[in-house]
């Protein structure tokens, strides 16, 4: 993959099922131009998992299946989790105290495919040696 290929974060599908708020329609814009392939991207399964995990922790289970079959029908293209990401995420970890667990482990997922670029409202990536964040904030249209 390349660096025109875009790694979607949680927030971003998150932030455009959920209630009014300034990153809304941004992150519908953003899904929007995937859909009408103006944007290549990809997701992995960690950011499915992401998804259903914070839906269901909130008691919304239907939610969580609704805006993870939506996510899916517009980036079908789901990167897996593998052993070795696994392993990366440890380094990171121990590398970059700014990280989180989950977003040390979508910078392993992204790098072992050779992505630079990730869709992200998550202020964490910035500074990511090889990671560009492209804020949904600053997003045109």
């Amino acid at each position: 993959m390349n660096e025109r290929v875009y790694f979607i974060d949680a927030n971003i599908p998150m932030y455009a099922a959920g209630a009014e708020h300034p990153l809304k329609k941004p992150c519908v814009t953003i899904l929007e131009s995937i859909a009408k392939d103006e944007l290549t991207a990809v997701t992995s399964a960690e950011v499915l998992q992401e998804i259903l995990h914070r839906y269901t922790a909130l008691g919304k289970r239907a939610k969580a299946v609704e805006v993870a079959q939506l996510f899916l029908r517009i980036v079908p293209n789901v990167l897996p989790v593998a052993k070795d990401d696994l392993l990366s995420t440890l380094e990171l970890l121990t590398r970059h105290a700014a990280l989180q667990a989950r977003d040390a482990l979508h910078v392993a997922v992204m790098q072992r495919h050779g992505l630079q670029q990730i869709i992200s409202a998550d202020h964490h990536f910035d500074g990511m040696p090889g990671i560009t964040r492209l804020d949904p904030a600053n997003w045109p249209g």
